[in-house]
């Protein structure tokens, strides 16, 4: 069992917009991957096509592999044990076969290196071949391990040790290179920080979690992220380039004035800033779900846009209603109140409770 912190309303909030804030940035990002990059006048819309092509508001494999790992960490279970770690490498599996609607080029090698492996074992398997095609090629430090790691840092929020470990564990699935281990643990690091004190500290906070010797290389990498243009971070399939992309378009850009009389609300800095992800162009849908992970994190599922709520989808079958109950299941341990909530279909209003806020400016 992980260490769950009791989280308040806010703090739920936060973690509620997780896996909400990385499937819209997937979904926003989807029409735009690979083609020429957008103009700073454009705005991005979730209007489908892509590679897939997608429906519009569907998110790709980004989330859709973020989802193999939220049904595991969603029931409690610690990510670090053998059997977690089979569990989410049968699902990857099952998404290959089932809903894989794109895939990247060294995920699908490793997948397919153990498409006929099955039960106990088949995460160490996996986790052989990905080590196998880094001995072979010399390279396995693409983004796809960090574009799905956001359910760990919410299966964590009090164990930032154990955070390091299990993101380290389900990178390793795939991705056997170092580099792609180190930026899940920063990510994950920053995730957690933003859902319990609403901030981006954790970036840098995580450096603490990685090996001493490579803490340096890392804050330089941050450093070069936060004083250059997220356009600077292309290509960007290399895990690098992929975090510094995600995080040169947080750091630059700006957080709003918080005057609601005049339509004015920080929390519109997360779709600011997935816009800015998006522009940066080459692999735009990895490197806005990477951002919208940590947005979320930070501002919340309340931050979300209600039109993109109502339009994002993906496999399995899974709507916003469904990213937050994953999300807010895997921070809570796997448990749910005495009503249920958020496991169950219906609740009742105190059910709901734990994401109701008075509002400041409308009492009743």
């Amino acid at each position: 069992m992980t260490v769950t912190v009791p989280l308040t309303a806010v703090q739920t909030d936060r973690a509620a917009g997780v896996l909400l804030g990385a499937a819209c940035g997937d979904a926003l990002g989807v029409p735009y991957e690979f083609k020429p990059p957008l103009a700073v006048s454009e705005q991005p819309a979730m209007r489908g096509g892509g590679l897939g092509p997608y429906a519009p508001g569907e998110y790709s494999d980004d989330t859709q592999m973020a989802m193999c790992i939220a049904e595991v960490s969603a029931t409690g279970a610690d990510l670090r044990s053998s059997d977690s770690l089979d569990s989410i490498a049968r699902n990857f599996l099952r998404w290959r076969r089932e809903g894989a609607s794109d895939i990247g080029a060294q995920t699908g090698q490793v997948l397919g290196a153990v498409s006929q492996v099955s039960g106990t074992g088949v995460a160490v398997a996996m986790r052989d071949a990905a080590a196998g095609l880094h001995r072979r090629t010399g390279r396995s430090a693409g983004n796809g391990s960090l574009m799905r790691t956001a359910p760990v840092a919410l299966a964590y929020l009090g164990e930032p040790e154990a955070l390091a470990v299990a993101a380290r564990a389900v990178s390793e699935l795939t991705h056997h290179d170092h580099l792609a281990a180190e930026a899940c643990v920063l990510w994950c690091a920053a995730i957690r920080r933003a859902v319990l004190d609403g901030t981006f500290d954790g970036v840098r906070e995580g450096l603490a979690l990685l090996p001493a010797g490579r803490r340096d290389q890392w804050s330089t990498w941050l450093t070069e992220a936060e004083n250059k243009p997220p356009e600077h971070f292309r290509p960007n399939g290399f895990v690098v380039p992929a975090l510094q992309a995600a995080w040169s378009a947080i750091t630059h850009t700006d957080v709003p004035d918080h005057d609601p009389g005049q339509g004015s609300f920080s929390c519109q800095h997360l779709e600011r800033a997935l816009a800015a992800a998006v522009r940066v162009g080459d692999d735009t849908d990895t490197v806005a779900a990477i951002a919208g992970a940590l947005l979320g994190a930070r501002w919340g599922c309340s931050a979300v846009p209600l039109a993109w709520q109502r339009i994002i989808h993906g496999w399995p079958m899974v709507r916003a209603a469904d990213l937050i109950r994953l999300a807010v299941l895997t921070a809570q341990g796997g448990r749910t109140d005495v009503s249920g909530w958020p496991g169950c279909a219906r609740a009742t209003l105190p059910a709901v409770a734990p994401l109701m806020l008075a509002h400041p400016h409308a009492p009743g």
